[in-house]
């Protein structure tokens, strides 16, 4: 169960580089304009708050990805922590943004925090 735990983190991890890329260097870009279904003109206007969100998704991966390499107990209370900050935002983005932000988000932490308990 460890491992399958370890590997879920791992890919909320990425997903969350991923989401650090749009936001941070797409926002305004084809890929990041069909993401978040935003015209040019709102991505021109909200790029620094974009790229100021898409930093934090980086935070969140490095945290993520810092409890996948301490391993044992120190590295299962970093896990726990950061994916618990992950849910806490996708369910305040699912209720103020968009339900999709629960789905993307908030529903990966949730199996990743249950899964790596569980562990």
């Amino acid at each position: 169960m460890s491992t399958i735990a370890n590997i879920v983190v791992g890919i909320i991890a990425l997903m969350h580089v991923w989401f650090l890329a749009l936001e941070m260097f797409l926002w305004d870009k084809p890929a990041g304009l069909r993401a978040f279904g935003i015209t040019p003109e709102f991505a021109a206007q909200s790029k620094v708050l974009a790229a100021n969100q898409g930093l934090y998704n980086g935070f969140l991966a490095a945290g993520l990805a810092w409890g996948l390499i301490l391993g044992g107990v120190e590295g299962t209370h970093v896990k726990i922590f950061f994916l618990a900050c992950v849910l806490v935002a996708g369910v305040y983005g699912g209720l103020t943004a968009t339900r999709k932000v629960l789905w993307v988000q908030a529903l990966p932490a949730a199996i990743g925090l249950l899964l790596v308990l569980s562990s």
